[in-house]
């Protein structure tokens, strides 16, 4: 873009750039390979009328808008498609990691109803089905030939797994299946795509064989006829309605009344059941629950990417935006020049790296947890259930809080559906719901860190990312002693989370002492609880981040490793502040250390104002995929709202019909 084409204020702030921007995009898109496919595949996006709406999606009825998202998302996934294989590579993983994450949400903007096919339908065979199961299923899935999604949810129920209705009873004289929902509330009610774009789904329900219940299992289900799309016969199916956001997903509900299915349609990976209906146990339940594991890590990295959008329009709007003066005999200063404004944007966009760091992380555990499943170890599937359960509670939380700090920044404009916060909200806000709910994931984290306690106490052996337990214990001091480093608050949110656990493990006791049952106590010591796991996962985003920053430094140039030093201190000093009361009551932090600490944060902020709009920058997200006239490139602000109020519907004619309806009888009949 020419440099005459671009607001002042901005041209002025890349021109402060200490770092190379290139190197900071190189790190974070994952090479130059993946970048130059970024950058070809945008490219094609940018250029193809096909992936445009002529009237923005905000505008259209809940009708419309689904009818545009489907002609978009098949238009997208054919070219997406074509555009890898052209260049050698049909690896479907390439056109399915496309449709999801920035892309994905970035060109549908009001989200893909095919998504859920990608990120749960084709997880959940690979997760669940049997080889054989996979030979038939998967090649179709994968070559799109079926469309399919995940349906786990009730209207009933949704992170109590154990709750859930819909049952799958087997009827060994037909060697079938027969899938019903006995209740309302048994309908399955949330999934994605479900209501009329998916022909298949993956039910979870309850397995019924000889007259016992097996718990929670999966099945795979056709819903619809392949040629008509017609809903087949015991089936009731439809669409929830309109949603916060992300109404382009087509959210469903889904009955059954005595459907018949075949005994091969139960994914039989893991769990079993013979001809004569014989039960053969998974060996490990939570193995029925990795497709949520999945999803949990994907759902991390999507975070940081939204969060990196809303950082991106957030501080270029600030840099442009002129609001009030800092010295009266000066003129109007950029809003991003003032220090609330900064402490405003710049966690958030420390939030992103850090959370893209902690998806990183989170995805390496994954990957190694789940090839030593393959090989029958089963050892680390719980502390990656816990860690994978309070970061997607975390950050998704911490997530939605910066979309609205942001959204408030912009003042007025941001409060504008074109600004595009409403939709980034909508997704990242979602996220705190669908795939367990945060509090009750929380006390999942919580319900591991307290077994482990009693590990600890007994001196076994520990996870990584619960090792300070042990160092916690043989301390044996109350409080530990306030260093301001990064690996001193690093430290010092381990004793945080540490003496937390302590805390609630001994009021659990004290509580089944007075005579509660376990249950009842864990429930009466819920907030503590939940606030020890919170704590958890607080200290392994600051000590991910720091461990992961200062490798990343061994190779970065300098001042590329000064930038993103910067970062990791503003998140680890803001991370801090915001746990002044439990540093107080668990270290030796005394008001001078408070002090220290919050000038110490004022001025790395002060340290990242010259090069925030670079940061942002570097993110390297193109005005099409950003949908927001605050956040364009080039900065010209007032220009592309003016363009945007220009195509609402009510002004293309200068009299709107209601004026001869309504409006102009009711002022004549007042004379």
């Amino acid at each position: 873009m020419p440099a005459s084409s671009v607001n002042k204020d901005l041209q002025a702030e890349r021109a402060k750039c200490s770092f190379d921007k290139n190197e900071f995009t190189l790190w974070w898109v994952g090479g130059s390979d993946k970048l130059k496919e970024k950058n070809d595949l945008e490219k094609f996006l940018e250029n193809d009328p096909d992936f445009h709406n002529t009237t923005p999606l905000h505008f259209l009825s809940h009708k419309e808008l689904y009818e545009e998202t489907i002609r978009q998302s098949t238009a997208i996934f054919r070219k997406v498609r074509k555009f890898h294989e052209d260049r050698g590579n049909g690896d479907p993983s390439n056109y399915m990691a496309n449709l999801g994450g920035l892309l994905g949400n970035g060109i549908i903007r009001q989200g893909n109803p095919l998504g859920i096919h990608f990120a749960m339908f084709v997880p959940a065979l690979l997760g669940h089905a049997s080889p054989e199961q996979q030979a038939e299923w998967l090649p179709r899935a994968l070559k799109v030939q079926m469309l399919g999604t995940y349906a786990q949810t009730e209207l009933g129920h949704g992170t109590f797994l154990r709750g859930l209705e819909a049952t799958a009873t087997y009827d060994e004289r037909t060697q079938e299946f027969v899938l019903h929902s006995p209740t309302l509330s048994s309908y399955k009610w949330w999934p994605g795509g479900l209501a009329h774009t998916a022909n298949y789904c993956v039910v979870m329900a309850q397995l019924y064989s000889k007259g016992k219940c097996h718990g929670i299992q999966p099945f795979i289900v056709q819903l619809r006829d392949e040629e008509t799309h017609m809903p087949l016969k015991g089936i009731t199916i439809g669409e929830i309605g309109n949603k916060l956001g992300m109404n382009g997903v087509n959210n469903g509900f889904l009955g059954f009344d005595q459907v018949r299915i075949p005994r091969k349609n139960m994914l039989m990976k893991n769990a079993k059941l013979l001809e004569d209906g014989t039960f053969v146990k998974p060996p490990s339940q939570a193995l029925t629950y990795g497709t949520m594991m999945f999803v949990r890590v994907i759902i991390v990295r999507d975070t940081a990417i939204h969060l990196a959008k809303v950082a991106t329009i957030a501080v270029r709007y600030s840099s442009v935006r002129r609001q009030s003066h800092i010295n009266p005999d000066q003129p109007e200063v950029q809003v991003i020049d003032h220090l609330t404004q900064q402490y405003k944007l710049f966690p958030t966009i420390a939030r992103s790296i850090v959370f893209k760091l902690a998806a990183d992380n989170l995805w390496q555990m994954y990957t190694q947890v789940t090839a030593e499943l393959d090989q029958g170890n089963l050892e680390r599937l719980p502390e990656l259930h816990a860690i994978a359960c309070c970061l997607k509670a975390v950050t998704t939380a911490d997530g939605a809080k910066s979309v609205e700090v942001c959204r408030m920044a912009c003042g007025g404009h941001g409060y504008m559906t074109c600004a595009n916060f409403y939709n980034l909200y909508g997704f990242v806000t979602a996220a705190c719901t669908y795939e367990g709910e945060n509090t009750v994931l929380l006390l999942q984290t919580a319900r591991y860190l307290v077994k482990v306690w009693n590990q600890a106490i007994k001196g076994q052996p520990l996870g990584p990312t619960v090792q300070y337990l042990a160092n916690f214990i043989q301390n044996k001091t109350n409080r530990h002693p306030w260093i301001d480093t990064v690996p001193g608050i690093v430290k010092a949110l381990h004793t945080v989370a540490a003496g937390k656990l302590r805390l609630a493990f001994e009021h659990i006791e004290q509580r089944k002492k007075a005579g509660y049952t376990h249950e009842e106590a864990v429930n009466l010591t819920a907030l503590e609880l939940t606030q020890t796991a919170d704590a958890h996962c607080r200290a392994f985003l600051v000590q991910s981040a720091y461990e992961m920053i200062e490798k990343l430094c061994q190779t970065a140039t300098a001042p590329f490793a000064k930038v993103m030093r910067s970062i990791c201190e503003l998140y680890a000093y803001n991370e801090a502040i915001e746990s002044i009361g439990s540093l107080v009551r668990f270290t030796t932090i005394s008001e001078s250390d408070i002090n220290r600490l919050q000038v110490k944060l004022e001025q790395t902020l002060l340290a990242i104002r010259p090069n925030a709009v670079s940061i942002v920058d570097a993110f390297a997200i193109p005005d099409v995929l950003l949908g927001s006239p605050l956040g364009a490139y080039d900065g010209n602000v007032y220009e592309k709202l003016y363009e945007e109020a220009k195509k609402s519907p009510l002004n293309q004619e200068p009299v709107n019909k209601s004026f001869h309806l309504y409006l102009k009888p009711f002022m004549r009949s007042s004379l």
